[in-house]
């Protein structure tokens, strides 16, 4: 399989995976234009997409898919709570409802769709087996069951590393949403992010590509610092580390 982050970050956020065949996209938080864009960067075809996986209703998630899936005839895939909180395609007939821990095969590969903590009506990561496994894992507040088990069968992991707790803490944000963002529904931090991967990912897990980093309470130096120097704990677990931006998309991944 290839994976690649064509964005992440709190203003927009698009995931590609592709095992040859075809390929499908978890969330499009970007315009339909710049996923094209950025696909072109990569050399990939978006006549490949077969399936637009959202998991949640927040604009950086979902801004972008209505034009993206009406120009392509993508079907969309999101749970029922968060199709009635959105708007998510003016062609209702490509929208399709999914369940928690639903898996969906398309193109030889499974998607499941597992429950998450987070402030939004019914919100979901997923993760993509075709051999190996890829998890794809933004927007939570706490590291539960369900984001522990992804982690520890994952061979590549996209995981949220949103905010530096002493950033966030010191910066301009109000208190009230400062403490909504450190909550057990707001987002992980670069600390909470790298324990959770330090604790319970197997040795099979090569790369770690973290995501959705504040604007405001992060920088990639920082986040990709802390998780680096949190590897070193654990001997056996040395997975090459990237961070992901809202500004360009990270390398064609192959795993």
């Amino acid at each position: 399989m290839k994976v690649a982050a064509l964005a992440s970050g709190s203003s927009g956020n698009c995931f590609y995976i592709n095992n040859n065949h075809k390929s499908i996209l978890i969330d499009v938080g970007i315009s339909c234009k710049r996923v094209l864009n950025r696909l072109d960067l990569l050399g990939e075809n978006p006549e490949k997409i077969h399936g637009i996986f959202v998991s949640h209703e927040h604009a950086d998630h979902i801004k972008g898919v209505d034009v993206l899936a009406r120009r392509f005839q993508i079907p969309i895939f999101a749970t029922a709570g968060t199709i009635r909180n959105s708007f998510l395609c003016s062609d209702e007939t490509l929208i399709n409802p999914i369940k928690d821990d639903e898996t969906i095969k398309l193109g030889g590969m499974e998607i499941q769709a597992f429950s998450k903590k987070h402030d939004a009506a019914q919100p979901v990561s997923f993760a993509i087996r075709n051999g190996k496994m890829i998890s794809v894992i933004t927007d939570i507040g706490k590291a539960c069951e369900n984001v522990i088990g992804s982690v520890g069968d994952s061979d590549f992991l996209i995981i949220e590393s949103n905010h530096d707790l002493r950033m966030l803490e010191e910066g301009p944000y109000p208190y009230f949403l400062k403490e909504k963002i450190k909550s057990d529904t707001g987002h992980l931090s670069n600390l909470h992010a790298g324990l959770c991967v330090l604790e319970h990912a197997k040795s099979k897990l090569k790369n770690v590509v973290l995501a959705h980093l504040s604007e405001i309470n992060n920088t990639p130096n920082i986040a990709f610092n802390t998780f680096s120097s949190l590897m070193k704990e654990r001997l056996g677990l040395k997975p090459r580390i990237s961070v992901s931006t809202r500004q360009e998309t990270t390398p064609l991944f192959s795993i």
